[in-house]
């Protein structure tokens, strides 16, 4: 038999490869035919397999194994109910397959497979091949060609995007709905780990089976109990984009309409008011936060462990300072904590240090990683910005240093070095990259500081730090809130320079935050205690969701949002909003208090402190693969989320007994009566959001009414003597009135 000869890009293929490729070039049995805009859908019976075949006529196309089957087997049609274009049922030993296919195309055309097993008997799967296969014209997976740009990362949302090139079939994003897989995963005692993605030309999803040994697992799939296998989402583009930008902004396009056709978890309302004023009371009195030295009080990163740091100090200032604002009045812990922040400057080197001068010898005073140095300068912009008068002089005969460091690292910064050579302690992280996405938060700093100064020489670096990360796609994440930042500068670049490709650079930046985000909600093991929906893994390999870099990235987003206008991108504005949205319902079960006692982890993370339940300081670590919580410590650092979320979802209204609560942002509130309000939202056109009257204390909720610009009265969905909640429209201008 002759050898095959592979092309070029082609590393190795596997029998189900070849099983397809023979498929495609002999016979199978034709079930159905379904047509979605220029696509045209073939369902088929091969051997062992159930296939739909995706194609554009002349342009190649796609083949998504919609069941795999050992042994023999039978299908029948039936009837389609309301939304689904085909329904088919496929009996063989292991039990019957339900095959559900959905269409849709309004503005791009989508195709959605679900797939579900009724067991015949409990079983259990060892494997099964990967469903996602590119065709060329003739139905030859072995000869298209095209480009992998992102796959799905550890347990982040399950997300393929790739192009074909040749034939120029186009962009396509394949999304697995990992929701839907809850069952399947509690019942196999498997997770979703890096289960989409594949190599060219066998992509797509790999069912996570258990792993085999000589004794292999034995948990299996109930009998007679209907489980979901797949529910898999392809939304398709014929146009391969341009650049990487346009590819960011098409990536955020298709996994919009992704997100539309998921069932979405509900949200809650959350007292982050309560919660940030139980936080000041542990901020204040808990021996566990706070240490003197020097005369002054700093904070501990962990409890009761680990010493003061810069970027903690700064953290927790610029949150309490912007609860003051929001009350009206500074807290006095606000001073507390600023009076000490000189002590962290270094006037020989002319900037920040990360540590004390009077640090233990067990940490390397001279050590920094490289976002450290900049984070703290972003929070003394912040109060800058403010008329802080001394975070302005503390930012500013800081900055060169700053400045000094990028221009040393060429803007594309190592993960750690010395700050007094600039030597590299350690260069990259595993996959090779080093801290790529510094230079997003170094530009916002830089922009910060052209506004308080107008030097044209910050505008400058802000481009130069924004310009050297051109290039790296999806690879720009290395730290989700840095990311968040890097978008928000790139918004800000675009306002002050009316240079598009700053807006488009921003989408790159937006997507690959979006890559690492858990777009699925887990039920798996103790994670069905928390929330993980739209949660971003806080490090490009971390394994866990982090309180920190959850609400640093609301605040950028809230920027981002600031700086924007028509012109963005409307799947961009949703998927921001959405984020937003969930992350003031999930940062909930951060609190150790929110959770049950066998959730917490019963150690921590060496040097990194104890759990104490009742401190109203957050965990660092929640985990979609529901480990238990806690396992690196409970950060008094995060203890700053309290204030971010209850200063922009919580809204005064003067005079009325109530204060107003959303889950969206508020972009404008009117007082257009006595008893009258006007508010534009600014989430998704077709999202949702949760309105609350709260009512303040010693008062009295009175009748309310919520109706749309339009004129349509919007029902209260629950009502009680202290909170009246309605589900409004996420996006556009609603009237509220009291009496």
């Amino acid at each position: 038999m002759a050898t095959l000869a592979l092309d070029s890009n082609i590393r190795s293929i596997s029998p189900y490869v070849l099983g397809l490729r023979q498929v495609s070039q002999g016979s199978s049995e034709l079930i159905t035919k379904i047509a979605v805009g220029e696509l045209e859908i073939e369902v088929r019976a091969s051997g062992d397999s159930v296939w739909a075949f995706i194609r554009r006529t002349g342009q190649g196309g796609l083949a998504l194994r919609a069941a795999y089957l050992a042994g023999d087997f039978t299908w029948s049609k039936v009837d389609a109910e309301a939304g689904e274009a085909a329904r088919l049922t496929v009996s063989s030993a292991q039990g019957e397959h339900l095959i559900v296919f959905r269409t849709g195309g309004e503005a791009l055309e989508h195709f959605r497979m679900t797939v579900r097993l009724t067991p015949a008997a409990p079983i259990t799967i060892p494997f099964m091949p990967r469903d996602l296969y590119p065709l060329d014209a003739d139905g030859d997976p072995l000869c298209a060609r095209g480009t992998v740009e992102a796959t799905q990362r550890g347990l982040n949302g399950g997300v393929l995007y790739f192009r074909i090139d040749e034939p120029a079939f186009g962009n396509v994003l394949y999304f697995q709905n990992l929701t839907a897989m809850n069952d399947y995963c509690r019942a196999t005692k498997t997770t979703p780990d890096g289960a989409v993605g594949g190599e060219w030309p066998e992509l797509g999803y790999l069912l996570p089976t258990p792993d085999q040994s000589g004794t292999p697992p034995t948990d299996a799939l109930p009998a007679g109990k209907e489980v979901t296998l797949s529910d898999a989402i392809l939304v398709f583009r014929h146009e391969a984009p341009p650049h990487e930008r346009e590819s960011a902004r098409q990536f955020l396009q298709m996994l919009g309409v992704a997100y539309k056709m998921i069932d979405l978890p509900h949200t809650h309302y959350r007292d982050w008011v309560d919660r940030a004023e139980r936080t000041l009371r542990d901020l204040d009195k808990a021996p566990e936060a706070t240490i003197e030295h020097y005369g002054h009080r700093y904070i501990h990163p962990y409890t009761a462990a680990e010493y003061p740091d810069i970027m903690v100090q700064m953290s927790i200032v610029a949150a309490v300072h912007s609860w003051g604002k929001w009350r009206g009045e500074p807290h006095p812990l606000d001073a507390e904590f600023k009076a000490g922040l000189d002590k962290f400057y270094d006037p020989k080197l002319k900037s920040l240090r990360r540590y004390l001068p009077n640090v233990g010898k067990d940490k390397d005073a001279d050590a920094v990683d490289s976002w450290y140095l900049y984070h703290p300068m972003l929070n003394l912009g912040i109060l800058a910005l403010d008329g802080d008068k001394d975070a302005r002089k503390l930012l500013l005969k800081s900055i060169d240093f700053g400045i000094k460091a990028a221009h040393h690292f060429n803007y594309e910064w190592p993960i750690q070095y010395k700050i007094t050579d600039f030597s590299v302690i350690t260069d990259v992280a595993a996959d090779g990259r080093g801290q790529t996405d510094v230079g997003g938060i170094y530009a916002w700093v830089m922009l910060q500081a052209f506004e308080l100064t107008d030097e044209k020489r910050f505008l400058d670096e802000a481009r130069a730090a924004i310009d050297a990360a051109m290039g790296l796609r999806f690879n720009v994440n290395y730290q989700a809130n840095l990311t968040a930042w890097g978008a928000a500068a790139c918004m800000r670049l675009w306002r002050i320079t009316n240079e598009q490709v700053y807006l488009e650079q921003s989408y790159v930046y937006l997507g690959s935050f979006f890559h690492n985000c858990e777009i699925w909600e887990s039920e798996i093991e103790l994670a069905v205690h928390y929330r993980n929906f739209l949660g971003v893994t806080c490090l490009q390999d971390a394994p866990y969701m982090a309180i920190y870099e959850c609400f640093d990235s609301f605040v950028a987003f809230e920027r981002y949002l600031d700086d924007s206008g028509p012109d963005l991108e409307p799947a961009a504005r949703m998927l921001i909003a959405e984020y937003c949205k969930y992350a003031l319902d999930r940062a909930w079960y951060y609190y150790p208090d929110a959770l049950p006692p066998e959730v917490l982890s019963p150690k921590q993370r060496e040097a990194n402190g104890h759990i104490d339940r009742k401190l109203s300081f957050p965990l660092e670590d929640l985990y979609a693969d529901g480990q238990q919580a806690g396992q690196v410590g409970q950060e008094v650092y995060g203890a700053g989320a309290a204030f971010i979320f209850a200063t922009r979802a919580f809204h005064h209204v003067e005079g009325a007994p109530f204060r107003l609560y959303c889950d969206q942002f508020v972009r404008s509130m009117e007082r257009t009566g006595d008893k009258s309000l006007t508010l534009t939202l600014d989430g998704g056109e077709t999202c949702s959001a949760g309105l609350s009257l709260v009512r303040l204390k010693r008062r009295k909720l009175c009748q309310t009414r919520v109706t749309t610009i339009g004129g349509d009265v919007l029902r209260p969905r629950d009502t009680s003597a202290d909170r009246i909640e309605y589900r409004v429209p996420a996006n556009g201008r609603l009237v509220l009135n009291w009496t």
